[in-house]
């Protein structure tokens, strides 16, 4: 896993270059967001149990038949498998908005998770959906600008979409 700043080096020794104008300005805008990063993380985790247990119960209720007789969520065990997933998809979606960069969500949450879901039989169009509705509490909570940093946080909430977005078609 590489932090924004560890790439942007990284990148820059490959090439035997230096560190860019823009890749700095790149880097100075996270830093000057840095507070409102840690805002959204916060936010996020602080409500973590809400968001995946809303976003588990509005799947169960659309799609009654995963908890049904003979459904992949069918007993308490595979339901809490599920929700154990929800999870940990969340929490490496906050570890990305706070680095600021996907490696970390790719690396070590969702390369293989395709694989082992068709392995498993899990549909993944399913957990596309609960992901998809974890994103929309996550960021609902998260633009709530009671208590938080002023300014525009726009193009974070945009980064937070995209986190999700990529680890829902990573299972779907």
């Amino acid at each position: 896993m590489l932090d924004a700043f560890t790439k942007v080096v990284a990148q820059a020794d490959t090439r035997g270059e230096l560190v860019n104008t823009a890749q700095i300005d790149a880097l100075m805008s996270m830093v000057k967001d840095g507070s409102k990063r840690y805002d959204v993380v916060n936010r996020i985790t602080s409500n973590a149990s809400t968001i995946v247990s809303g976003a588990a119960r509005a799947l169960f209720a659309e799609q009654p038949q995963l908890i049904a007789p003979g459904g992949n969520a069918y007993t308490n065990r595979r339901v809490s498998a599920c929700v154990r997933d929800m999870d940990i998809i969340l929490r490496y979606v906050t570890y990305a908005v706070f680095t600021g960069d996907a490696s970390v969500l790719d690396d070590r949450c969702l390369n293989g998770l395709r694989e082992t879901y068709l392995a498993l039989g899990v549909p993944g169009s399913s957990m596309a959906t609960s992901i998809t509705k974890m994103k929309d509490a996550a960021i609902a909570i998260a633009n709530d600008r009671n208590g938080v940093t002023p300014g525009d946080c726009s193009s974070l909430m945009a980064e937070l979409a995209g986190y999700f977005d990529r680890a829902a078609s990573a299972v779907g």
